[in-house]
């Protein structure tokens, strides 16, 4: 019988989850931070990480944490890190990061200790959290729009991502408080379904959508797929 995740949290709980999201949230820095963010090229990257929590089917509690470095521009997997983890906290909307994050943090922790020359100059994954927490330049790349701010997946959004043509083509994602959130990327010009690209940390929107599109063999960023 598959383990379950742990029932809602108490009110207690989320009043922290909340605390300690405003305290994060101020530290994000949206901007550029390094000077190969400004480059054209990205010359001066030569490395790129991602991470992720994969789930075991069927299991809403084992999982494998992983963290991968990618040399750049060659896309070579340099540095490996899988660790099979029991999640704790359970699954609640808007506050994933508590659940996943802490795991991730670990494995980026790993990487400082053991090879500290393989430390990845930029990361995709649990974007903000990660990168306050780890002071990592990092980037945020979803493949489904998250529901946030009024951005909704309705008839209009999808007759913007019908006008994305090729690789490359993008429209901005913007809320109801009529701030940019983000950016839908046609990332491969194969792809059918747009990537969702935000600012994790130390890093503006617009160099995060040409890294993204850079990193991109096929529709998903290579640090995040292998």
């Amino acid at each position: 019988m598959a383990r379950e995740a742990a029932e809602r949290p108490p009110e207690e709980t989320l009043s922290l989850w909340k605390r300690e999201q405003a305290r994060l949230k101020a530290l994000v820095v949206d901007r550029d931070t390094e000077a190969w963010q400004r480059d054209p090229a990205f010359s001066g990257l030569q490395r790129v990480g991602g991470v992720d929590v994969s789930f075991v089917k069927g299991d809403s509690v084992g999982a494998c944490a992983s963290l991968v470095v990618l040399s750049y521009p060659e896309l070579e997997v340099v540095y490996e890190d899988c660790q099979m983890v029991s999640l704790t906290a359970p699954y609640v909307s808007g506050f994933l990061a508590f659940r996943e994050v802490p795991f991730l943090v670990d494995a980026v922790r790993r990487l400082r200790e053991q090879e500290p020359g393989l430390m990845p100059q930029a990361g995709f994954g649990v974007a903000c959290h990660l990168g306050v927490l780890t002071d990592l330049p990092c980037i945020g790349v979803a493949k489904k729009l998250l529901q946030a701010d009024g951005l909704e997946n309705n008839a209009q959004h999808k007759e913007k991502i019908g006008l994305l043509r090729a690789g490359g083509d993008s429209f901005p994602l913007v809320g109801g408080s009529g701030a940019v959130l983000g950016t839908a990327l046609k990332s491969h010009d194969r792809s059918t379904k747009p990537l969702y690209v935000s600012v994790g940390h130390k890093i503006s929107l617009e160099a995060a959508v040409r890294l993204t599109r850079g990193l991109c063999r096929f529709r998903i960023p290579e640090p995040v797929r292998q």
